[in-house]
């Protein structure tokens, strides 16, 4: 029996239909990023991990005079990672206002730059487990109070995009807060009188002050207002990524390779002497 002719029409367009919205849903389940492929299986594909350090602020990153390579804590850290996964690294230099966005843009697949975790990161950026502990300090001229309450109303220089920043404008709410792009831009407005003190991690001062010719006209204050627990950034859902950088933390802890690259850089025979006060768990 024949039908209609409007029924057979609406039959075949019901049927069109039908295998268009197949067609769609097969092309939503293909491009889903947690089906096969993501950012760890990428990386491995591209033999290239594409990793965000400082390259201005020992010695977590700075570039070595002699061989003009970035070096340092971090990028230790992020070599390891490479070696990890059996691909080059490919450094890309930031600082602490650019860090995220460049991870977010997927110009790089990792931050390793002295990113402090903290829950308004964390609601953008997955972090692994802690790598580094320190905590923040408030650099001045020798010839100034050692005192933290004298520069109450003082003319504070911090780092724009850092815990430093926001920690002293808590800490210290009648303070002047004038925020920088770097470390060294913000040492420059301390010598030349711009501003009073500068704030930032104890580590990255101590590493500031080693390679200043006029250290001794400068100190740290006694006085630790914050500790610093430091993380590696992941794009936010790269959950194998992440996965794989905290198994490679521990990994590099349980065979002695964090206290050598601690030591490294901090250690007794280092331009940044600290006591190393964390283990990677």
């Amino acid at each position: 029996m024949s039908l209609p002719r409007t029924r057979r029409a609406s039959v075949i367009i019901g049927g069109v239909l039908v295998l268009l919205a197949a067609a769609v849903v097969a092309a939503v389940i293909w491009l889903r990023p947690d089906q096969g492929a993501d950012q760890l299986d990428a990386i491995r594909r591209s033999g290239e991990l594409n990793v965000a350090v400082f390259d201005s602020n020992p010695p977590f990153g700075s570039i070595d005079p002699q061989s003009r390579r970035i070096v340092g804590y971090d990028v230790d850290f992020a070599q390891a990672l490479a070696d990890s996964l059996g691909v080059k690294l490919k450094l890309v230099p930031t600082n602490p206002a650019n860090r995220i966005p460049l991870l977010q843009s997927r110009a790089v697949d990792l931050i390793v730059a002295d990113i402090t975790i903290t829950p308004e990161r964390a609601q953008v950026v997955d972090f692994s487990i802690p790598y580094f502990v320190s905590g923040q300090q408030v650099l001045v001229p020798a010839s100034r109070s050692g005192a933290l309450e004298d520069y109450a109303r003082s003319r504070i220089a911090a780092v724009k995009g850092t815990t430093g920043e926001q920690n002293i404008r808590t800490l210290l709410p009648r303070a002047r807060v004038i925020a920088y792009d770097d470390l060294p831009a913000a040492l420059t407005a301390l010598r030349s009188g711009q501003v009073d003190a500068l704030t930032q991690d104890s580590a990255l001062l101590a590493g500031l002050l080693s390679t200043t010719p006029d250290a001794a006209d400068f100190k740290i204050l006694a006085n630790t207002l914050s500790r610093e627990e430091i993380g590696i950034g992941v794009r936010k859902g790269e959950t194998r990524l992440l996965n794989h950088v905290d198994t490679t933390l521990r990994d590099l802890e349980s065979r002695g390779q964090v206290q050598v690259i601690f030591d490294r850089w901090f250690g007794a025979h280092s331009s940044a002497r600290q006591t190393r006060s964390f283990k990677i768990s």
